[in-house]
């Protein structure tokens, strides 16, 4: 995608299938967006509600007015720096935690008897069962294959000053992810060995009041020095804003690119198009800000945000991105299939109700849970729907089984002409892409 120069994740399918689809495809991403930021807006109001004392709405407030801010008036360049500063921030606050809780008298005295099933106490590590093997599945790869639909990961590869230097960047990013994650690990760790009662928090335990979820906040507020729970908090704010930046500049930039500059106001001036980039970010700043006072789970908020573009957008792009052999007809029926597939599941989250059951399901508290991995079938079908269905429609084109009349998305034609634009010559900058594609 890089070395095609494309601006955003959706101009491949402008390219390929035209304005209406990418329409279609935008909208989830849209969502995906706001609701990241609401996720991560909310995560931040609840840390700071426990370790600083301060409302969590007044805390999701600023933190929202300080991202939208900067990510107005610097854009890409603003996220960028201030990306470098909150992710140094992250480590080495977050580093400089960990001695401090192992130093504490609330670990170093706490009995030394694993607070493991075995135990007295109450274990925080659960049980994966056989049974619940699927939606553990299905999880872990809406999470990481999902994920990888974000246009907030595509416009760090697309802004790349090269095609090998966007292949080492996300290489690099892929090990830094176990890195960032290891101080939370170990700070989770400790504060299953502690003894709670030695601390201001007291007894009953995080676990048994319903509160593990907060392990870290509240970790870093009773089991380190009050100075140092400041850090703690800095660090999570951090990065805090530099995702909630990264998400609004990307629903932004296209819904600007693939959008309003293409179909609404192609002579728009580049002064113009900051203005609706600006009230762009406004917009999903404030829509993500206001999601963020949902009571919902955070963990369920984050799965949804992902299950939107695993399910719709996944098999899409690596449709349009490695197969030349699909179509926008394709591409519509894998859509239309993937969303009724997923409507009719049900989700919890949102109140839908499943409509479909399918092999394992549960009842729990009178809400029906799917344990079998249904979004990893959809995909699949979606994959499959899509490549069969544009291999009928281009059968019966180049066949003359159906009237070139009758091509009203114009796909044949488009397809010709994203064939050529393919085939031009590549410029050396971008010969390095094509010879280290082995990676």
């Amino acid at each position: 995608m890089r070395s095609k120069r494309y601006v955003t994740m959706l101009d491949p399918f402008q390219q390929r299938y035209g304005q209406l689809f990418t329409t279609a495809i935008l909208v989830p991403a849209l969502i995906s967006d706001i609701l990241c930021a609401a996720c991560i807006l909310a995560a931040l109001g609840g840390m700071m509600s426990i370790v600083l004392d301060v409302s969590s709405t007044i805390s999701i407030i600023i933190s929202a007015a300080v991202s939208i801010i900067y990510t107005l008036f610097g854009g890409l360049y603003a996220v960028a720096y201030t990306d470098i500063i909150q992710l140094s921030f992250i480590v080495i606050c977050l580093w400089v935690c960990v001695p401090f809780m192992f130093l504490s008298p609330a670990v170093t005295d706490a009995p030394q008897t694993p607070h493991f099933n075995q135990s007295s106490f109450p274990s925080w590590i659960g049980e994966v069962k056989l049974e619940d093997a699927g939606k553990w599945t299905d999880d872990f790869l809406v999470l990481s294959v999902g994920g990888l639909a974000f246009q907030a990961l595509f416009q760090r590869i697309l802004a790349a000053s090269s095609s090998t230097r966007a292949q080492v960047t996300c290489f690099a990013a892929g090990g830094l992810t176990f890195f960032l994650g290891i101080p939370s690990m170990i700070i989770g760790a400790l504060a299953t060995s502690a003894d709670w009662n030695q601390t201001d928090y007291g007894l009953p335990p995080p676990y048994e009041r319903g509160e593990a979820g907060n392990v870290l906040p509240l970790a870093l507020s009773y089991i380190t020095p009050s100075w140092m729970s400041v850090l703690g908090i800095g660090a999570v704010a951090a990065a805090v804003m530099s995702s909630m930046d990264s998400v609004m500049l990307s629903s932004a930039s296209m819904f600007t690119q693939n959008i309003y500059k293409t179909m609404l106001r192609k002579q728009a001036s580049e002064r113009e198009l900051q203005w609706v980039i600006r009230i762009s970010v406004l917009l999903v700043g404030l829509a993500g800000t206001g999601l963020a006072f949902n009571k919902t789970s955070i963990v369920e908020l984050w799965l949804l945000t992902t299950d939107l573009l695993y399910c719709l957008v996944a098999p899409q792009l690596v449709c349009v991105v490695h197969l030349r052999s699909t179509n926008c007809y394709g591409a519509i029926s894998g859509y239309v299939i993937a969303l009724l597939l997923r409507a009719l599941s049900g989700e919890p989250a949102l109140g839908l109700p499943s409509v479909l059951l399918y092999p394992g399901w549960r009842q729990e508290d009178g809400v029906i849970r799917q344990y079998f991995p249904f979004k990893t079938l959809i995909v699949l079908i979606s994959f499959a729907a899509i490549n069969l269905v544009s291999w009928l429609f281009q059968l019966a084109f180049t066949r003359h089984l159906i009237p070139q009349s009758w091509d009203v998305m114009n796909s044949f034609k488009k397809k010709i002409e994203a064939e050529v634009e393919e085939e031009r010559p590549i410029s050396n900058e971008n010969k390095d892409f094509v010879l280290s594609t082995a990676l």
